[in-house]
């Protein structure tokens, strides 16, 4: 609607992808040069059971396409404390935010909105470290945040590091040797916990 496209309009945008655009939005937008509008609703639907296909030298990678969502129903309450309903909503938020971000991935979130993205990294303590550094960067205070990880805590360290920043609950697939580790840090951190069960690695 046009409130919405009047506060996207004050910020450097070249494409805005959404699931559509009123007259009044389309004419705040398009004042701005160059900017491309995507409509959601043309996308095509990609078919059951479609693979990902990647380009790699010398050939492709097929591969069946990451269609497994894990449900809130299948999470597992790993600590002491459960998550209040605003930190249940933002991890789940996080957690589907978090599929689509490189591995190794932190992401974390406040009411509804991403905050804070470490990707790409070779460890989990340091993204999330990147993560907590892009929200300060930005002007995000991570007290009170959620944080999603695509894979396992290998240590208790990335979760140290996030409960330092003043992150209050984790979302994470679990499935680490140290898990037990993992999860007595949180508790003594005073952190929710929650285990998906599912890894969700995107390269």
């Amino acid at each position: 609607d046009r409130a919405t496209a009047e506060a996207i309009s004050d910020q450097f945008t070249e494409v805005l992808f959404a699931p559509g655009f009123d007259d009044d939005a389309r004419e705040v937008l398009q004042r701005k040069p160059n900017v491309r509008l995507l409509d959601d609703e043309e996308r095509r639907a990609p078919y059951l059971g479609e693979q990902d296909v990647r380009q790699v030298t010398g050939g492709l990678l097929v591969q069946d396409a990451d269609s497994v969502v894990a449900e809130p129903d299948t999470m597992e309450f790993a600590t002491g404390r459960a998550p209040d309903a605003r930190e249940w909503a933002d991890l789940l938020f996080a957690w589907r935010v978090g599929r689509h971000v490189k591995s190794n991935s932190i992401v974390l979130a406040r009411d509804g909105a991403t905050i804070g993205i470490g990707a790409g990294q070779m460890s989990r303590v340091d993204a999330s470290f990147l993560a907590v550094h892009k929200a300060r960067q930005a002007g995000h205070d991570p007290a009170g945040a959620a944080l999603a990880s695509d894979g396992f805590f290998p240590f208790p360290d990335g979760v140290e590091a996030a409960a330092a920043a003043g992150v209050s609950a984790i979302i994470q697939p679990g499935g680490s040797v140290k898990d037990p580790e993992v999860i007595a840090a949180a508790d003594r951190l005073g952190l929710a916990m929650i285990l998906t069960g599912l890894r969700m690695f995107r390269h």
